[in-house]
């Protein structure tokens, strides 16, 4: 008589990170806390973009088939695995609206998995989840191309600032950053500032010679051509910081103002969530990479908000996508909804 091995099934949570660039599923035990495996997959873009609901769905089933193949990379024969809840943190989400909705429908379908067992959400909110570790509140600022910051009491109360598009509201992001930069670099060449370095540095970023009598015209164009808009300005930022690291009082007005607007956010989500003494954690590639801009953070939290720690977080947007995803399915089971 064959004897046949018994493979135990997975059960499985998934947390993911849904950003326009690409897509990250994290795989756990839905019975403890082990991280299993993780998979990547393309990027999303705004559900209401002609292609958004076939890139979100896309993005998901890719970034997942690719984690779910990590679980059987070391043997032959990949055990079989059953995914329970998911959450997905994902850019362009407003919570509450109705592209909330329409995503989690769209994840559901994607994933093969029930509504009460999907959660859809900003990626902001998985990133302060990920960020808070065992904190019961706090607060996060990302600042990068874009920036936002939301905060969570004890009570689970959360508020949001920011974050409504850089046509809109870019104070404290890379983006601002560059365009204030480049606007100088454009005063300083008709003639309303003084010249300084910084209008050559700009101008050597954006390749325009410095000594060329129509790069403020060229400039003009370059930013409006279709593939400059925020990354473009957002790349000239580091630019601004270099120069104002340096001296230039000009620059270093433009990061100040940034940090200031950062600064308010949290004032004003602690104010909003009667949080004292916050802890607060920064994210994004402006904050991670431009340490002037978040030193001066760091010294305008001081005199606005008494107390506000700035700490390293505690996990990233997938682990918070995962505890989630754990909230989620403990809910269901609460309803009877989960096996």
């Amino acid at each position: 008589m064959e004897l046949l091995a018994i493979v135990a099934e997975l059960r499985l949570i998934a947390g993911f990170d849904a950003g326009q660039t690409h897509t990250t599923c994290r795989l756990s035990d839905a019975d403890g806390d082990a991280v299993l495996a993780e998979g990547q997959g393309p990027g999303v873009c705004h559900l209401a973009a002609p292609a958004g609901p076939a890139r979100f769905s896309q993005a998901l089933q890719a970034s997942w088939a690719q984690a779910r193949s990590q679980l059987g990379a070391a043997s032959t024969a990949p055990p079989p695995t059953r995914l329970l809840a998911a959450a997905i943190g994902a850019s362009g989400i407003e919570v509450g609206a109705p592209v909330q909705a329409a995503a989690r429908e769209l994840a559901a379908e994607a994933l093969g998995l029930p509504l009460p067992r999907v959660v859809v959400t900003g990626d902001e909110r998985t990133a302060l989840r990920g960020a808070m570790g065992r904190h019961r509140g706090g607060i996060v600022v990302i600042s990068g191309t874009g920036m936002i910051a939301v905060g969570r009491n004890p009570a689970g109360l959360e508020h949001r600032c920011g974050g409504w598009g850089w046509l809109l509201d870019g104070a404290g992001s890379a983006m601002d950053i560059g365009r204030d930069g480049l606007a100088l670099s454009l005063e300083i060449a008709d003639g309303r500032r003084p010249d300084s370095p910084l209008r050559a540095r700009m101008w050597a970023g954006l390749d325009v010679h410095p000594d060329d009598p129509h790069a403020a015209q060229a400039i003009k164009a370059k930013v409006v051509e279709p593939n400059f808009g925020a990354a473009g300005f957002a790349r000239l930022a580091p630019l601004v910081v270099a120069a104002a690291s340096e001296g230039d009082a000009a620059a270093a007005a433009v990061v100040e103002r940034s940090a200031l607007a950062l600064a308010q956010m949290v004032v004003t989500i602690s104010q909003r969530l009667q949080l004292e003494a916050p802890p607060v954690w920064p994210m994004g590639g402006a904050l991670d990479h431009l340490p002037l801009l978040c030193t001066r953070l760091a010294a305008a939290l001081e005199l606005r908000c008494p107390g506000a720690q700035l700490l390293t977080p505690a996990g990233d947007a997938c682990s918070g996508a995962l505890a989630l995803a754990r909230d989620c399915l403990a809910s269901a089971a609460a309803d009877g909804a989960a096996d």
